[in-house]
């Protein structure tokens, strides 16, 4: 199995200042991009940058965007491992795909993003089907967090922090929970999204007690509907001038 098997190409560019979170998270992510930006500076001082973050809690508020601001502010490629491929190797494969995985990132001087980070960071208690399996694969997963270079920067996400290898979790420098957001949090970014469309379309119904995840995806089916019907009603009008 090759690398571009094992990897996710996502080019999305994406600005810190464009999400929303909490203000807790944004200064702790804004420290970590300011140490990575002045790395040789702090270096000179003997003072090691932080490059081991967890990202965790609800799905679809932020998370993976996080991962991709944070590379686009440090202008650094993202790889995004498929973990659905790399977990579905051989037995036997999966910490030698890891490895690989982590050296193609500390080459390229990445960012290295680990998506859904529970599904090969669990507990070497688990009662998962192959218990061997799983405590090679978080040993090689501590030792490589042991060893990556400090120019380098990893970041994990999960939902389910409750599941991960507590060893693992200590190696965690920086650890943010995204929780979901509040009703004046949603009417930020609401408004937001809804300021791009024209204003006639913009007063739709409000969703609340949902990720920002859906709600985008309740607004952009929300706007396709009214868009299309517009687009029917004037090609319509448009027949009947003709006839």
């Amino acid at each position: 199995m090759n690398l571009h098997e094992l990897t996710v190409i996502d080019t999305e560019k994406i600005a810190l200042d464009d999400l929303l979170f909490s203000e807790e998270n944004k200064t702790a992510l804004l420290q970590t991009i300011k140490e990575h930006q002045y790395l040789e500076e702090l270096k000179k001082y003997n003072l090691k940058v932080d490059n081991k973050i967890l990202l965790h809690g609800s799905s679809g508020c932020g998370k993976t965007s996080a991962a991709k601001a944070i590379a686009n502010a440090l202008n650094k490629n993202i790889v995004i491992i498929n973990l659905s491929t790399l977990i579905n190797a051989k037995i036997g494969e999966t910490s030698r795909n890891v490895k690989a995985i982590f050296d193609k990132a500390i080459l390229e001087r990445a960012v290295l993003f680990l998506d859904e980070f529970d599904q090969i960071g669990k507990s070497r208690e688990s009662d998962d089907k192959d218990v061997g399996e799983m405590r090679r694969l978080v040993n090689t997963i501590i030792q490589l967090f042991d060893y990556l270079p400090s120019e380098s920067l990893l970041i994990c996400a999960t939902n389910h922090f409750e599941v991960l290898d507590t060893a693992l979790l200590r190696r965690f420098q920086i650890r943010l929970k995204f929780e979901m957001p509040s009703e004046s949090e949603l009417n930020l970014y609401y408004d937001k999204i809804l300021v791009g469309f024209p204003i006639h379309l913009q007063q739709i119904e409000r969703k609340y007690k949902i990720s920002y995840a859906e709600a985008l995806d309740y607004i952009h089916t929300k706007m396709k509907k009214q868009i299309i019907e517009e687009l029917e009603l004037r090609d319509l009008n448009t027949k009947v001038q003709f006839i």
